[in-house]
């Protein structure tokens, strides 16, 4: 029997496109919920249309690989509405751990970091998305789920309405909402502070639907009032090229694992290490960054973003 399931993320493509629209009517007449930039703008939509285009050309390759899964898998749970459920939950576990080793993964990072190289937050920068992101394997992060028995094409529509999720997410013009949802839900506030590059920061709030993810396993980052996210990378990129943007991490690994002198496993590091690690020291990762913050400001220590350092 063939299984079909909408493609949600098309169909959303509307309203995206609405939404925009009245957060820049909002911000043009109120002066206030963020900005937009022109070419910054363009830039996202360009990379938006990218990783639209790279699915369609490179998409058989993980359907392929799930269908093989699915083929060995002597599960099948079927498709009533609660085991669709249940799958997004699961799906939404795997989309946090994915985010999180593309953070930690510098091979992951250079599909990711496309997305951080705005320095504005609104609407358009949610369309920042990657080009590689095939080329990361971090597709088989979503094969226990099919060996399990949910069909890969229940997997993707999940995915597909994760990501539809997290586009409203990605403004200014919300403050806070109501306590009970920030509590368990992923919320503008909770992911602005995921895109800021400030030290207290880094490496935080990973989730895509359910922010109790980074509460249960400890890269919760509450933003903070009298610390507001500077947006961007911690070394901005200064172009709004979208082929530097889409390709300029890949070939730092390059360069940096391709260094004379390197032994072997300096080599494989650079490429698997954390952004920021380097063999001779020279380089801060996140850790790093936020010691040298604490030197500083002492006056840190313990509280949210720095709990963890002494």
């Amino acid at each position: 029997m063939t299984i079909s399931y909408p493609d949600v993320v098309s169909l959303a493509v509307p309203f995206f496109i609405a939404l925009i629209l009245i957060e820049l009517a909002w911000i043009t007449i109120t002066k206030r919920g963020g900005r937009y930039e022109t070419r910054d703008a363009v830039t996202s939509l360009v990379m938006g249309a990218g990783n639209v285009a790279s699915g369609i050309v490179l998409g058989f390759i993980a359907w392929g690989f799930f269908m093989v899964l699915w083929d060995v898998t002597p599960f099948d749970l079927g498709h009533s509405w609660w085991i669709i459920a249940l799958c997004f939950v699961l799906d939404d576990l795997r989309y946090y751990w994915v985010h999180r080793f593309g953070h930690k993964v510098r091979w992951v990072w250079a599909s990711h970091v496309n997305h951080h190289s705005s320095q504005h937050y609104n609407l358009t920068t949610a369309l920042r998305q990657t080009w590689t992101y095939t080329f990361t394997f971090m597709m088989v992060v979503r094969a226990p789920l099919i060996l399990m028995g949910f069909h890969p094409a229940m997997v993707l529509f999940c995915g597909g309405l994760n990501l539809i999720y997290q586009f409203w997410i990605h403004t200014e013009a919300i403050n806070k909402l109501p306590r009970w949802f920030e509590a368990v839900m992923n919320t503008p506030s909770h992911h602005r502070a995921h895109h800021g590059r400030n030290a207290r920061y880094l490496d935080c709030n990973y989730a895509g639907v359910l922010i109790i993810w980074d509460k249960m396993f400890g890269s919760f980052v509450p933003e903070q009032d009298h610390d507001k996210p500077d947006y961007g990378l911690v070394h901005n990129i200064g172009t709004f090229n979208p082929l530097r943007v889409a390709f300029h991490e890949w070939v730092g690994i390059w360069r940096d694992a391709s260094k004379p002198g390197l032994t072997l496993r300096d080599r494989l590091m650079y490429c698997v290490a954390p952004p920021g690690w380097s063999h001779d020291n020279s380089r801060d990762m996140a850790d790093g960054i936020k010691a040298k913050h604490l030197k500083r400001h002492p006056e840190d220590q313990g509280t949210p973003g720095f709990e963890h350092l002494s």
